[in-house]
């Protein structure tokens, strides 16, 4: 419990790295190493939500508060999937000032189910008019209207590998994900994988049914596939919601964006446009004209031209924008793509930016983010069995995440089966993904993005994965026998429970005479009836049944000379720290606490 003379201080529901360092009076690098220690990656101008700040706060001596008393805190999600969601770095408002904003989509599925075809059907028909022609192919974001005028941001990643590599790199940057099946073709290794991804990331699914126009399309075999994969559509009782679509002649589209709206109603989006932008890079790279391009989606705040900002090792003056039309803009407010000119360098995508104070302050921050990096605060920690183990050991995690890849498609159910049941007493051992084949980039971006492990049962990490691994350090662990897969997850398990502790009797004593050596101190002349007393171990002294005080046996002797312990049958003196009121006739009783688990 937080003492009452540790100094307050407020801290706001989303708050970057470096201010966080100012308001607790020391250097970013402290801030950082201290998230290290509870699990948590972050750069200097990362933006972490208000738990996460406090857990530092607390652990460097301050009782934290959140800004805004009255504001509402959401209910912690029963589900792992939930709480990995409320646990995002996602920029979330929650002040006076915070208004609704758009939902931002992605959309993910099969190469071959009509990803492309539905977004271009949406781009065609919900893009406002005038836009949809001069519309940026390029832009990887882009906003269309729903029936009800409402805006809708989607996102237009090359797939769930992109998706997953983003959200490792702590861009949390999707509300909702759509996942398009093929009604003629069904649930394909390709969608279960996008489907993992979207679940391990806590983002609510919409299905869309895609293709019902074609001659052979069946439904209800897709919706039978989804059900064995556990998402149940609502008109078989369950609450996964599943459009048909067809969009290549652009029906169902309106169906599609009201129940993306429908979702997002529950999750109340809002967010501050009055405060500075802060967002997250979705693609970069360098044009012979222009220089550096960036497409950018604003989280919080609004982003003007002229507002100067630093996004991982680079940083500069936004000197124009672009929207998705092409046209130019002055500033861009919450969940709003655009396209950002006057960066020093390409930023990775997924990096977070944020808006400084000028130029020569957004070069001292830079140069002190790269000294980090080149320096051991700037080293990733491993994710590895170790420490997935100190984070839940903590309580920071209570989700032991693996992602499983075997050699054959018959081992999959068995080794899930036998693995999920591993999990005792809230700690959750969760297979987040499971399919045959070799270990790719994609498994091992989920592992960091998770938090987890890779487990390949008779199979290999591809070259490109196994330098992904080393350079992420997450752990890949190869096995060829089943029983050793789930001998070290039980024990891993196991390890991982809080310690339980029972009581051990060691012996019982009856005082026959009392000696006073000095004032304040007296020897229980003592005859061990059962058990063995030993110098150290605990004891209570009982009188006519009643415990009247307990502590440690502080001396014990036989005769005149110490003893270690003392066994059954033997007489002995005794001392117990604290305690000098001994009684002929009392009863000690010697025990030591023993961990059983």
């Amino acid at each position: 419990m937080t003492q009452a003379t540790e100094p307050r201080i407020q801290i706001p529901q989303a708050v970057a790295v470096k201010d966080l360092a100012a308001m607790l009076r020391v250097t970013p690098i402290d801030i950082i190493k201290e998230l290290m220690k509870n699990g948590v990656m972050a750069t200097i101008n990362q933006v972490v939500d208000f738990d996460t700040a406090a857990v530092v706060a607390t652990d460097l001596g301050f009782s934290p508060e959140e800004e805004g008393a009255a504001a509402a805190v959401a209910a912690p999600a029963a589900d792992g999937a939930a709480e990995a969601a409320s646990t995002s770095r996602r920029v979330i408002d929650d002040d006076p000032d915070a208004m609704p904003r758009p939902p931002v989509v992605t959309v993910l599925g099969h190469v071959d189910h009509g990803k492309t075809t539905l977004l271009d059907s949406i781009r065609r028909a919900k893009v406002a008019a005038g836009e949809a022609g001069g519309i940026t192919q390029h832009i990887g974001a882009y906003q269309a209207k729903a029936p009800d005028g409402r805006t809708v941001t989607f996102i237009d990643t090359p797939g769930h590998a992109a998706f997953t590599e983003m959200r490792a790199r702590g861009a949390q940057v999707t509300d909702v994900a759509i996942v398009v099946v093929a009604a003629d073709d069904g649930v394909m290794p390709q969608t279960r994988e996008a489907i993992d991804h979207v679940k391990a990331a806590g983002v609510p699914i919409v299905i869309a049914l895609n293709k019902m126009d074609a001659n052979n399309a069946n439904p209800d075999r897709v919706k039978q596939q989804l059900m064995e994969i556990g998402l149940v559509p609502e008109e078989y009782g369950g609450d996964q919601i599943v459009v048909p679509v067809s969009a290549l002649r652009g029906e169902g589209i309106d169906a599609l964006l009201e129940n993306v709206l429908l979702v997002t109603e529950m999750q109340d989006l809002r967010a501050n446009p009055k405060r500075d932008a802060v967002g997250v890079v979705l693609e970069a790279s360098t044009d012979r004209h222009r220089g550096v391009v960036a497409t950018v989606l604003v989280q919080t705040g609004t982003l003007h031209v002229g507002d100067t900002i630093i996004v991982g090792l680079a940083f500069g003056k936004v000197k124009a924008m672009n929207d998705a039309s092409g046209g130019r803009v002055k500033q861009a407010g919450p969940s709003e793509p655009v396209i950002v000119l006057g960066l020093s360098d390409v930023p990775p995508a997924g990096e977070r930016f944020t808006v400084v104070a000028d130029e020569k302050a957004a070069r001292v921050e830079t140069e002190a983010r790269r000294r980090l990096a080149e320096g051991d605060g700037g080293v990733t920690a491993a994710v590895t069995l170790d420490s997935l183990f100190g984070e839940i050991h903590r309580g920071r995690v209570r989700d032991f995440n693996i992602v499983l890849k075997t050699d054959v498609q018959g081992s999959i159910d068995p080794l899930v089966r036998a693995l999920e049941e591993l999990s005792v007493e809230g700690i959750n051992v969760k297979v987040i993904h499971a399919s045959a084949g070799t270990i790719n980039d994609s498994d091992v971006n989920l592992a960091v993005a998770s938090k987890g492990v890779v487990i390949g049962f008779n199979t290999d990490p591809e070259p490109g994965a196994r330098r992904l691994a080393d350079v992420q350090k997450v752990e890949i662990r190869e096995y060829r026998i089943i029983y050793d897969i789930l001998d070290d997850v039980q024990r891993a398990v196991n390890g991982l429970l809080e310690p339980v502790f029972a009581e051990q009797e060691d012996g019982r004593v009856e005082v026959r005479q009392v000696f006073r050596v000095a004032r304040r101190s007296a020897i229980a002349g003592s005859y061990v009836r059962e058990g063995t007393i030993r110098r150290n171990s605990m004891a209570r002294v009982r009188r006519a049944g009643a415990i009247i005080h307990q502590g440690r046996i502080e001396s014990l002797k036989r005769f005149a000379e110490d003893a270690r312990e003392v066994a059954s049958g033997f007489e002995c003196g005794i001392q117990i720290e604290g305690f000098e009121d001994f009684m002929e006739g009392d009863e000690i009783l010697a025990y030591h606490m023993e961990q059983v688990r």
